[in-house]
Formats: structure tokens, C-alpha cells, sequence
């Protein structure tokens, strides 16, 4: 599974690429406003540090809108991604970014039937939002199957990108369930590399490693 980090913070983005794990960025409008820095600002930064998929959002809800900012985003760099929303406008661009060769993440997706919609359309990938349907007291985990399942039936080339994560479990149930990536929180992303039993057996081989004659110290 590939790992996105779900941010427009760099220092989140540095971190992470430090790591060795990180394969990807997804932003949206909401998160550059929390950086409190001008988007172009942001957007500039952020490809001159990750080389793999960058998602960046469109802001204009018709298609001619969409089209413009399509092209205008796919300019900045050949490893951008053209995010586009999951309405009717929506997917007539991704068919037409589709057709001319840019990839595209359709996203806002909490249905079967609108995913089915992005993969005909031509999506490079589908964001349903897991999270926000557990919000509301409804199953994330089985849109995610129900889409895998879909796919593999009709061997769409789409990938699955399950966003709106919000706990490492979610993370778990997507490689399970063969979802091609996950788009994840700084906060989630660092989660997972904790357990207690590492960290007490860590402790132990250092204390253990003192006790070696000429290594204390």
C-alpha cells in the first residue's frame, strides 16, 4: 500500500520524508488555509520537496472553471494530480483530463455507485472518506470493500485512495482490505509506529547492552 500524507504543512511533509515511507501528498482547500500562508506559497514548496503524487484541488465548480485550473495545476509539475470534486461537473472533467493525459483524484466519494462513476470516467484515483461516515454512525470500511470488489470485477485500473482517516486501525483495515493507498494525518502516520512492547524491549536491550564490559557509557 502507498502512503500519502494528508497535509499542506511541510514541516509535517519533512518529516515524514525523513522517514523513508512517504510516497505521496494530498492537500485540499481546508488544510492550506490552516498553514495561513498564500497557496501559491504552499503548492511551490510542497513539489519542491515530494517527487511522487501531489493532489492539488480545483476551487471553481463548473467545468470550463475546472478544465482551466486543470491544466493551470498540471503546469506546475509532471508529479501533480488534479483533484476534482464527485459531481456532475466534476466527472465530465476528470473524462476530459482523462482524455488529455492528467491524472486526476476524484474525491469526496461516500458511495459504490459514485466511484463507479469516477472509474468510468477514466479517475486516476478515488477518495472515499471513510471517517466521515463512521461520523455518522455508518460503516467506512465497507464502502472501501465494496469498491475494491467492484474494480477487481471489472478490472478498472482506478486506484483506491482511502482518505478521512483517523486511527491506525483504519490503516490496518485498508491493507486488508487491498486498497491501493491510504491518505493519512501526520498525527495517524506517526501513530503507527508505536507499540509498548517495542519500546520495553528497546529499553531493555540498552540497559542490557550497559552491562557489557566497556560499552557503559
Amino acid at each position: 500500500m502507498k502512503f500519502f500524507l494528508d497535509t499542506a504543512d511541510v514541516g509535517e511533509i519533512k518529516k515524514a520524508l525523513a522517514w523513508g515511507v512517504l510516497d505521496g501528498v494530498t492537500t485540499n482547500p481546508s488544510l492550506v488555509a490552516k498553514t495561513g500562508r498564500r497557496f501559491e506559497d504552499v503548492r511551490a514548496e510542497i513539489l519542491s520537496l515530494v517527487t511522487g503524487p501531489v493532489s492539488l484541488e480545483v476551487t471553481r465548480m463548473d467545468l470550463d472553471g475546472m478544465m482551466s485550473q486543470a491544466h493551470e495545476l498540471r503546469a506546475l509539475g509532471p508529479q501533480v494530480v488534479v483533484k476534482l470534486p464527485l459531481t456532475r461537473e466534476g466527472i465530465a472533467a476528470c473524462k476530459a483530463c482523462s482524455d488529455a493525459g492528467i491524472p486526476t483524484n476524484v474525491t469526496l466519494c461516500f458511495s459504490a455507485n459514485q466511484a463507479l462513476l469516477a472509474a468510468k470516467a477514466g479517475a486516476t484515483y478515488i477518495s472515499p472518506f471513510v471517517g466521515r461516515l463512521d461520523d455518522i454512525s455508518m460503516d467506512g470500511m465497507k464502502l472501501i470493500e465494496d469498491i475494491v470488489t467492484i474494480y477487481r470485477n471489472y478490472n478498472f485500473r482506478t486506484q483506491v485512495l482511502v482518505a478521512s482517516t483517523r486511527s491506525p486501525v483504519h490503516i490496518l483495515q485498508a491493507a486488508r482490505l487491498g486498497a491501493h493507498v491510504s491518505t493519512i494525518p501526520f498525527a495517524v502516520m506517526d501513530q503507527l509506529f508505536n507499540h509498548p512492547l517495542t519500546d520495553l524491549g528497546n529499553e531493555k536491550f540498552l540497559k542490557d547492552w550497559a552491562k557489557v564490559p566497556g560499552q557503559a557509557g
